[in-house]
């Protein structure tokens, strides 16, 4: 630590999806979550991650991608819909380029749109040759960048627990997904929902995990009483390491009142051409039942609390950049100065957030992180970007307390993903899970090529994308219902299709053989749902 430093900050960007895959049809539009977040969040990111790298500065940033976002980067059905995607926008931004001629303010923004997309195509597939996961791991491995890992499909620790193989099996294919990817061995786990329970400690520690991530009253609540709060991590009883998020640097992004996002200068999120533009001319470009949907090129500013939006200047958006990456960075310099007086080690302020944010919802986001990074390394200041893995080598000693129950989600608890919307979705995931259990019990090692360990395997398959919080989330929202529950009623019915063909076809059970019908049943279920190719069903042994 040099001289000036009293303090550290982390940042800790979440990166995750679904897994959404539909072989059978291209008119899903829960498809275009990842090719949005793919165009405004992870080449933004992963552009200017290179920039500060060519630019020779020192930086850390931590970020978690978890198993399913892995799963769809790596699949090449989605990687050839989405070079589709941007084909689609740029020949749609040429045709934005005639139709804007006679608005200079906006015609230079199709023109940007243009080139935006067209750089895109470029990255993705000249650059990476379709496979951003090697880009993510060529900043892990040059140092700059700690990936984390995350539960198999992002299930719900805290109530998946009451049968605890199934959270082991959650943790135990995160791990294995990460070691698939990277060749640093795994040290940080991000909790799915930020959701901390005590019984999951041992299956982290048996997979190699070192820390987690916890909500601010996960630690504020622990259990002793941690000494410097949210400024200094904690370690479990079973040794696995908890930081805290702080409330005052998640506040000034995350808040809608006075966040850094709802700048007047910054992009306007809802304000689309796909509402805007006449509808026979933008026909071709939005639903293929017709609805309006968003396209992503969006010409406004916030502007404020006004239907009559100015149009985005791309400089004034710059501008704010600047002065909020400031802003951020002067705010931190207090705190540092102020908690490092009262801290045994250097305090750590950790900034955990939806990496989606930065790019698909703050559009200007992944620049503010670029800027932030600058002005720490050349700008005199009193702390340091850091890792969570480089702060415990650093700092090894540190308070025994068992963290709270908690999570991130409204009020800080589970009453996001346990509710009269959603609440009946439990009893079939716990059955499912229970069944899995028997299943794994009853056929403990069947051999590689037969029909029985397919048909495992998919049944672990389906009973982790049921498991999936996401879909809980999305009911409680009460947005793409439809689309959440039929998900979570074909995994649940495809598992237990599976269970009793396993439990009740003579023919299976004894010769080991389908009939033809289920054999095609399996095949297409199988190309459906291709989420872990290498999944062993025995981790629910």
């Amino acid at each position: 630590m040099s001289k000036n430093t009293k303090g550290y900050v982390s940042f800790v960007l979440h990166a995750h999806l679904p897994f959404v895959h539909h072989p059978e049809s291209e008119d899903y539009l829960e498809e275009q979550w990842l090719y949005e977040a793919i165009s405004e969040c992870y080449i933004p990111l992963i552009n200017n991650f290179q920039k500060l790298v060519d630019e020779h500065v020192d930086f850390r940033f931590t970020m978690s991608l978890t198993p399913p976002l892995l799963n769809m980067l790596d699949n090449k059905m989605l990687q050839e819909r989405y070079i589709k995607y941007l084909e689609k926008h740029i020949e749609l931004c040429e045709k934005e380029i005639v139709r804007t001629k006679d608005d200079p303010r906006i015609n230079k923004l199709s023109h940007y749109y243009l080139d935006r997309y067209s750089n895109d195509l470029h990255i993705f597939k000249d650059v990476y040759n379709c496979n951003l996961i090697s880009a993510f791991k060529k900043f892990n491995d040059l140092g700059v960048l700690e990936i984390i890992g995350c539960g198999a499909t992002h299930g719900y620790f805290p109530i998946l627990y009451i049968n605890e193989k199934t959270v082991r099996a959650q943790i135990a294919l995160g791990v294995q997904t990460y070691n698939k990817y990277f060749s640093k061995p795994i040290k940080g786990f991000w909790l799915p929902e930020c959701g901390y329970v005590p019984e999951a400690d041992k299956y982290l520690k048996e997979f190699g995990v070192e820390y987690v991530l916890v909500e601010t009253h996960g630690i504020l609540y622990a259990n002793p009483t941690p000494i410097y709060g949210t400024y200094a991590p904690i370690v479990s009883p079973d040794g696995i390491v908890a930081f805290g998020r702080d409330l005052e640097s998640s506040r000034q992004v995350w808040s809608s009142i006075n966040g850094y996002p709802g700048d007047y200068n910054y992009r306007e999120f809802y304000r689309d051409i796909g509402y805007d533009a006449p509808y026979d001319y933008i026909k071709p470009y939005i639903a293929s039942n017709g609805a309006r949907v968003s396209t992503g090129i969006r010409y406004h500013r916030i502007t404020g609390k006004t239907e009559n939006k100015d149009v985005y200047d791309l400089q004034w958006a710059q501008d704010s950049i600047h002065k909020h990456s400031g802003h951020f960075f002067d705010c931190r310099c207090k705190q540092i100065d102020y908690l490092s007086e009262h801290t045994e080690n250097p305090p750590i302020i950790v900034c955990p957030y939806d990496a989606e944010l930065y790019g698909h919802w703050w559009y200007e986001g992944p620049d503010f992180l670029y800027c932030l990074a600058k002005k720490v390394y050349y700008d005199d200041c009193n702390f340091k970007l850091i890792t969570p893995s480089e702060y415990i080598d650093k700092y090894p000693n540190m308070q025994i307390s068992t963290p709270c129950r908690s999570s991130w989600g409204a009020n800080g608890y589970s009453e996001v993903w346990l509710n009269p919307s959603n609440d009946y979705i439990h009893r079939h995931l716990h059955t499912a899970g229970d069944r899995m259990c028997e299943l794994a019990y009853k056929y403990p090692n069947e051999p590689v090529d037969s029909i029985k360990r397919r048909i495992l395997n998919q049944c672990a398959r389906e009973l982790v994308l049921a498991q999936s919080s996401d879909w809980l989330f999305i009911i409680t929202n009460g947005t793409m219902v439809d689309y959440a529950k039929k998900r979570v009623k074909d995994h649940i019915g495809r598992f237990t299709k599976f269970y009793t063909w396993l439990t009740e076809d003579k023919n299976l059970i004894e010769k080991n053989k389908l009939s033809r019908d289920k054999l095609s049943f399996l095949k297409s279920i199988e190309e459906k749902d291709p989420i872990f190719p290498e999944i062993d069903y025995t981790i629910y042994n």
